[in-house]
């Protein structure tokens, strides 16, 4: 039985349908694979598979509907589950339990559209009765969809100025028009029709028939080897946020990302509608920035006079060395007019000696000179670059003031359609 069902397997993943040859095994008592193996055959060969199944599902219902409802998938011909089966299969979810293989694999293969619209539309049903958004924090699906956020958004009115787009009241209305339009394009990208018919991998749908082969996910294959007794040991099963959020990650299956999608629909539509109004605040008219080290406060007219001051004063006092008085060149000066009336006196070797500590001291009031003017110079650089700074910064002020309504108006138009393409749902891709 189980060498046959293996057959079944990889008969019916590469070429949709069973083996030329008839199963010849003996049923087992009370075992549900025998009954169920010979009427997915009879379902395959267009019979009757009422009395097998009806076996089969006396002793072990929800195995068998998985079993069939799987290898029918697998198949491509899984249209010809009956409408039961696909609830007894699958069971309740619940967020208080992890979501089991099984149930996994037919969200999967319904995402894939192995059963259709009806079974996308059951899964849907599924997970819309749990109102997963009433028990998750908004902040885990907006990471999900769009992960490694900048930390800081420099909109074009403060690029000569990056520090300033730290400020709060200027950073918050970038950072949330920012979102919102990454948002927006990773809902477009989900939701785009496009990108299915592009994708290398062709989806399982009634119509064309297509087998497991053309899956590129083998979880339901594994499942039903594991039902037939040939799986090894069952991995570690997630929670439904766990799989919802993973879904909703980049480079994720556009199927079960378009599910996803609808799910964290009324969740992105409340993080949309406030992001939308934190684009939507009117800039600050008075604010007080970092310039050189110095808390200058703009306001529209230029930079407050105050401020600059109290700076300028800063800069003074931090930018002139404080220095003694030159103690040790006026000794010497006095010392060598000491020795010119000695050498006037006694000796005119006195008179050297003048001439070299007069000049030693010369040398040191023109060094002392020298730092005294590189202090002044550098104060007034200081301050000129102080001043010019401060203009520059009140000139992006108002630039920033200008992109607010064009910001404010995009920000309308993605909220806009980010609304319109949770709507359009997972049927639009």
């Amino acid at each position: 039985m189980h060498r046959y069902a293996e057959a079944l397997l990889a008969h019916l993943a590469a070429k949709g349908a069973a083996p030329p040859a008839a199963p010849d095994f003996r049923d087992i008592p009370g075992y549900w694979l025998p009954p169920a193996i010979e009427a997915l055959v009879a379902i395959l060969a267009g019979e009757d598979p009422l009395e097998p199944l009806s076996r089969a599902a006396g002793r072990d219902q929800q195995q068998t509907a998985l079993f069939l409802c799987l290898a029918l998938a697998v198949s491509g011909q899984g249209s010809r589950i009956h409408a039961s089966w696909l609830g007894t299969a699958f069971g309740e979810l619940s967020l208080d339990r992890p979501v089991s293989h099984g149930q996994r694999s037919l969200w999967l293969a319904a995402a894939r559209g192995a059963y259709g619209p009806a079974g996308k539309i059951f899964v849907l049903r599924k997970l819309d009765a749990l109102a997963v958004q009433e028990h998750t924090d908004p902040e885990q699906w907006v990471q999900a969809l769009v992960p490694g956020e900048p930390s800081v958004v420099v909109p074009p009115s403060l690029v000569d100025f990056p520090e300033m787009a730290e400020i709060p009241e200027l950073a918050r209305p970038a950072m949330a028009a920012a979102r919102l339009a990454r948002l927006r394009g990773r809902c477009a990208e989900i939701t785009s029709t496009r990108q299915t018919e592009q994708d290398p991998v062709v989806s399982l749908d009634n119509s064309s028939g297509s087998p497991a082969a053309s899956w590129a996910e083998d979880e339901p294959l594994a499942i039903l080897r594991s039902l037939i007794g040939l799986g090894g040991p069952a991995g570690p099963m997630a929670s439904l946020n766990a799989y919802l959020l993973e879904d909703l990650r980049p480079n994720s299956d556009p199927h079960l990302a378009a599910i996803a999608l609808h799910v964290a629909g009324p969740i992105l539509r409340g993080v949309a509608e406030e992001l939308e109004a934190d684009s939507r605040l009117a800039p600050p008219t008075t604010l007080t920035v970092a310039l050189l080290g110095h808390r200058i406060h703009l306001r529209p007219e230029g930079p407050e006079a105050s401020s600059l001051a109290a700076a300028e004063t800063a800069i003074l006092t931090d930018g002139v060395v404080p220095r003694p008085r030159p103690w040790a060149a006026m000794l010497l000066i006095v010392a060598g007019i000491a020795c010119l009336v000695g050498a006037v006196i006694s000796s005119s070797l006195f008179a050297a000696a003048a001439v070299a500590m007069i000049g030693l001291a010369g040398w040191q009031l023109w060094q002392r000179r020298k730092l005294v003017e590189a202090d002044a110079r550098y104060v007034a650089g200081q301050v000129s670059e102080l001043k010019e700074l401060a203009e520059g910064a009140v000139w992006a002020l108002h630039a920033y003031a200008r992109e607010a309504d064009e910001r404010a108006t995009q920000a309308m138009e993605d909220a806009t359609e980010l609304t319109r393409l949770i709507r359009r749902g997972p049927r639009a891709s």
